[in-house]
């Protein structure tokens, strides 16, 4: 019966994680609610882990994005193409915007971890901040398409994608803000805000694997953090598309009203 319930809290995180992780709500703030609530003790690993579940998620959503983009990237780096140089200009923007996030991830990592373990009621703040800076850009359209986006685009949407380290800020939902704010179209700042989302789930997970290698306990649990996963994939899979349905319809309203909600529960509960 213990083990069942085990399977059962693994998959319930696994699931809330990977639904949260897409969306802009941030996951790190609702998984450390529901961790909190449900009185459950894990390593930080454990995130890192169930983000390779949102990273399948994306690439299978994105897959079309992202064959055209090596193949003709590769093109035009190889062949010197012409055609093909745009594909690979948005690769290099790519690269330029993960790099704040992973060096200041690597940086502060350790203050970063003092906040997700000691102080949860700053996820109220920062969710109630989130649900602001969507509220500010819920009506915006932008006219700036792919091959609009320009090398200082991408460091200012690569600092907010570090911004969203801390607890509660919503990595999808600053990117986007960010992007939303230099007059981004809703579907340019979706595709660049989830495919810059590769290369950083991609260094989490190999820091996630290094950790549970390294430590007996979490090896012990290594069933239960697949099953976790495999939630994970559905979920963000599932979310994605309703993301992308809500960008579209310009509904963007519901999700700020949504972190205003739970941020001052959180404030409650915590």
């Amino acid at each position: 019966m213990n083990e069942l319930i085990e399977i059962l809290k693994f998959l319930f995180l696994g699931i809330f994680q990977g639904f949260t992780e897409p969306l802009p709500i941030s996951s790190s703030g609702h998984l450390l609610m529901a961790r909190s609530l449900m009185e459950i003790k894990l390593p930080l690993t454990f995130e890192g882990f169930i983000n390779f579940g949102s990273l399948i998620a994306v690439i299978a959503v994105y897959r079309k994005d992202l064959y055209n983009l090596a193949l003709n990237g590769s093109q035009f780096l190889f062949q010197r193409k012409k055609e093909h140089q745009h594909e690979f200009q948005y690769l290099l923007l790519l690269f330029i915007a993960t790099i704040p996030a992973g060096v200041l991830g690597l940086l502060f990592e350790d203050f970063i971890s003092s906040l997700l373990e000691e102080r949860l009621s700053i996820v109220g703040i920062t969710l109630i901040l989130t649900g602001l800076a969507l509220w500010i850009i819920r009506n915006l359209q932008g006219f700036k398409d792919d091959r609009d986006i320009t090398y200082k685009d991408a460091v200012i949407v690569g600092f907010a994608q570090a911004v969203a380290l801390f607890p509660g800020i919503s990595r999808s939902g600053a990117t986007i803000v960010a992007a939303m704010l230099l007059n981004m179209k809703r579907s340019s700042a979706l595709r660049f805000s989830f495919l810059m989302y590769i290369p950083v789930s991609i260094g989490t997970m190999i820091f996630a694997v290094e950790d549970i290698i390294g430590d007996e306990a979490v090896r012990g649990q290594l069933t239960l953090y697949i099953i976790a996963l495999v939630g994970a994939i559905f979920a963000s899979y599932f979310a994605l598309l309703l993301f992308i349905n809500v960008m579209k319809s310009g509904n963007l309203k519901y999700f700020a009203f949504y972190c205003w909600i739970v941020g001052l529960l959180a404030f409650i509960l915590l």
